[in-house]
């Protein structure tokens, strides 16, 4: 009764998640050879089909009880061209539903950007709403924020989709409430030590970033560069990180430290989406694991979100042994 197919699984973040609380995934896929390559070091008894999803078909898939997956939001994003179903990655929305409608797994956990609900005045999310019911889910949505949810110090809305076969056991789900967030950026981000010379902005290359983050005097907090000047952000978190951090431009969240001014290391960003410490990057360039880390979730928001459907598809199995002992035998 817990065993999940993972697709659009990046390097896994929805999918640690609901590792934390119970599941197990039989089966992960992804297209981004990088992210295949961060997801198998870190799952390595997980099955990986690294590759195009329009090429899987539903009868090499195995049976599971749950899907789960972030599937592309750039089509969507309001940091993108907003084109939705136009865009080729909007329409793997509809690969997603040829898989659910081959297998009917019971329960399903989709993630997209928060853009998303108003996208076309709404119409792109009505399609995908109507397309579950069609199927025969019954849907739960909600925006959820990171620093909100997650106790994670980053402004981050993301809107979670959960539908279930059975009406039942959507009446009982809910989404979690809020908590109050706790951990501090100085958690996540090292403001004392030096790091790799190569995160940190010499004032010979950027001398307009440097001029700007000299205004300013608070070595605790983030600061953005908004292509003309610098943001400094008071909240004392984190913006939403963002797929292209490593390729410089506006919005790179930066900090002031002892040794000069730097942006964020990719683990540093990790710990922002609330990854374990222990989570695992391979070696690869640096702009690759920026693309991982902000294309990824919040994981502590998700792992909420994944004990309240474990805990539902739970109480339906003990029900069944209670009414009928010799299955738990």
């Amino acid at each position: 009764m817990n065993e999940i197919l993972s697709l659009f699984s990046g390097v896994g973040g929805i999918d640690l998640a609901f590792e934390n609380v119970g599941f197990k995934i039989i089966l992960a896929n992804d297209i981004d050879s990088f992210a295949c390559q961060t997801y198998q070091m870190n799952f390595p008894t997980t099955k990986v089909l690294c590759g195009d999803i329009k090429k899987i078909t539903e009868t090499e898939l195995p049976d599971f009880d749950c899907l789960i997956g972030g599937f592309p939001c750039q089509a969507f994003s309001i940091a993108g061209y907003q084109k939705g179903f136009d865009d080729i990655r909007g329409t793997l929305f509809f690969e997603v539903a040829r898989i659910l409608k081959a297998k009917q797994p019971q329960v399903i956990l989709l993630e997209n950007v928060k853009n998303l609900v108003s996208h076309d005045n709404g119409k792109t999310f009505e399609v995908i709403l109507n397309t579950l019911k069609e199927l025969g889910y019954y849907t739960r949505y909600m925006v959820l924020n990171a620093c909100e949810y997650g106790n994670i110090p980053q402004n981050r809305e993301r809107i979670y989709i959960v539908g279930f076969l059975d009406e039942e056991k959507a009446n009982r789900f809910y989404f979690p409430q809020p908590i109050r967030l706790t951990k501090k950026l100085s958690d996540v981000i090292d403001f004392e030590n030096k790091v790799d010379e190569k995160f940190y902005y010499p004032e010979s290359k950027f001398p307009r970033i440097i001029k700007e983050m000299n205004k300013f005097n608070d070595t605790n907090t983030l600061y953005q560069w908004r292509r003309q000047y610098v943001r400094q952000n008071k909240s004392n978190m984190s913006p939403t990180l963002t797929a292209n951090m490593g390729t410089g431009g506006h919005n790179v969240p930066l900090i002031k430290t002892q040794f000069g001014v730097r942006k964020l290391t990719p683990k540093e960003c990790f710990n922002l989406q609330g990854f374990p410490k222990d989570f695992i990057l391979p070696n690869i360039s640096t702009a690759q694991l920026y693309k991982q880390a902000g294309n990824s979730v919040c994981v502590t928001v998700l792992e909420r979100i994944a004990k309240n459907i474990y805990d539902i598809m739970s109480f339906n199995v003990v029900q069944a042994v209670r009414k009928n002992p010799s299955l738990s035998s």
